[in-house]
């Protein structure tokens, strides 16, 4: 039995199949979810949203004139995920995340996977992101990428597919953390009987891995912010708070001797560790932008003379750049001589003549990206966009070929969501957190973030999207 007026359309829906039968990991869920009344689900909504201000779950959006504070809004209904599926999930963002670090350890030394020409050493080398100061550097334990978040799509064949890798510290995961808490308190009954695998020690697992990090045998922990006009400072307060560390600006920080230490009420305090929330480029004015006013003068010394960890290492934005991103595959087969478990999205490379010509000729079919764009800008989907948009992304594309990859308009799949005619099939993609420490673990459970208007594909929160939590089954 379906919900009344529900379409879905071609793409694949999260809880009906296209027969209108309700998916086994879903079937207990839905036949809660018809006892409730509409009345009550808008109020547990509007319960939701209430209590999201309360706590300080908002979000600057940078490009929006009004400076305005938003929550990101959580929709009632949880995307759930079968214990199977995420097995498979698991075992590829593990293996992805083990070769990128390969990757990142490779190009800033040896360079081996250039040499044998693997990947184009010009689009390495010629990265604004492959940072010349992190040049024959080995960070603490041979990792770079500590936390990352990679986002992923299902297509209408039911296969998950990699939208890209964010190894630039992603933000986020304070908001599944928050989500969890709220969906607990609508569903009790429900979350406890459905077998939810939880995620609520992911900050001590967060403490624990950043800890590996330095020999010492209570390392102090700090978690660096740029300050509270950042648009992720609520994560940033909150994942300092939970681990029980100290949240620090720039200004708090001072390098002596190669060593760094907090300004505190009782003197200087060596700090060992810096869970940094600040870009690369910013991290030290000393090594990277002179102009810098959120960084610390001399921390890049410090990290490079081993008095200090940080996490992420710098650099490793490069191994996340859309354009690298069309090479993973590629790159997991030469370190791990592993076919990826989780494919790639298709992808052409405007930089490729080849592949130049065909996304000119095809762009009313295809999703064109910017390679160091975020948050759904710098983008065009071709099958939405005026003759105008694309000319106008044709001429771009033509003056920096190597500025932009484009994709096949996928299908992203659908969960139900609550909106103000009822319960309506609206897009969602999928960010897992993965932490690096000792070994590699995926949190069982992720950010699934939702196009909260109907039709569209864009999911971001700068872009008006919403969010849901997600419930992994312990089978």
């Amino acid at each position: 039995m379906k919900i009344e007026g529900y379409n879905a359309g071609e793409h694949y829906d999260e809880m009906f199949t296209p027969q209108g039968e309700i998916r086994p990991h879903y079937e207990e869920f839905f036949q809660s979810l018809k006892k409730i009344p509409n009345r009550k689900m808008n109020h547990l909504q509007f319960s939701a949203n209430q209590t999201q201000r309360a706590m300080g779950m908002t979000f600057n959006v940078y490009h929006d004139n009004q400076g305005l504070e938003k929550i990101l809004h959580l929709d009632i209904v949880p995307r759930i995920i079968p214990n199977q599926e995420w097995k498979k999930l698991e075992a590829g963002l593990k293996q992805r995340t083990y070769a990128l670090n390969l990757f990142l350890q490779d190009i800033y030394n040896d360079r081996k996977i250039l040499k044998d020409k693997i990947v184009p050493e010009e689009l390495i080398l010629g990265s604004k992101d492959y940072l010349k100061p992190c040049i024959g550097l080995t960070p603490p334990k041979g990792i770079w990428c500590h936390i990352t978040g990679t986002d992923l799509i299902k297509n209408k064949d039911g296969e998950y597919y990699i939208l890209e890798d964010n190894l630039r510290c992603p933000s986020g995961v304070s908001y599944m953390l928050e989500s969890r808490e709220i969906i607990k308190r609508a569903y009790p009954n429900l979350f406890n009987k459905k077998g939810v695998m939880p995620v609520s020690d992911y900050p001590a697992k967060l403490l624990r891995m950043l800890q590996n990090l330095c020999n010492k045998t209570k390392p102090v922990v700090g978690v660096l912010t740029p300050g509270i006009y950042n648009s992720a400072y609520y994560e940033h307060s909150y994942l300092a708070l939970q681990m029980g560390v100290e949240l620090v600006n720039g200004v708090d920080l001072i390098v002596q001797d190669k060593r760094v230490f907090m300004q505190t009420t009782q003197g200087l305090q060596q700090i060992d560790v810096l869970y940094r929330r600040i870009d690369d480029v910013f991290l030290d004015p000393l090594a990277f932008r002179p102009d810098s006013m959120l960084g610390v003068p001399g921390l890049f010394e410090a990290y490079k003379a081993g008095y200090i960890a940080l996490a992420n290492a710098p650099g490793t934005g490069v191994a996340d750049d859309k354009a690298v991103y069309a090479y993973v595959p590629k790159i997991i087969k030469y370190y791990l001589d592993e076919d990826p478990i989780l494919n790639n999205v298709p992808t052409y490379l405007c930089r490729e003549e080849k592949d130049r010509k065909y996304v000119l000729e095809h762009i009313d079919e295809l999703v064109v990206k910017e390679t160091n764009a975020a948050g759904g800008y710098g983008m065009l989907i071709g099958p939405k966009a005026s003759e105008d948009e694309h000319d106008k992304f044709r001429e771009l594309i033509k003056n920096n070929p190597t500025n932009y990859i484009a994709q096949p308009t996928l299908s992203l799949s659908t969960v139900p969501t609550l909106t103000e005619e009822g319960l309506g099939a609206r897009h969602v993609d999928l960010r897992p957190y993965i932490l690096y420490g000792s070994e590699i673990e995926v949190i069982p459970g992720a950010l699934t973030r939702v196009a909260l208007r109907e039709g569209s594909l864009v999911v971001n929160s700068s872009q008006g999207g919403g969010s849901k939590d997600t419930w992994v089954l312990y089978n």
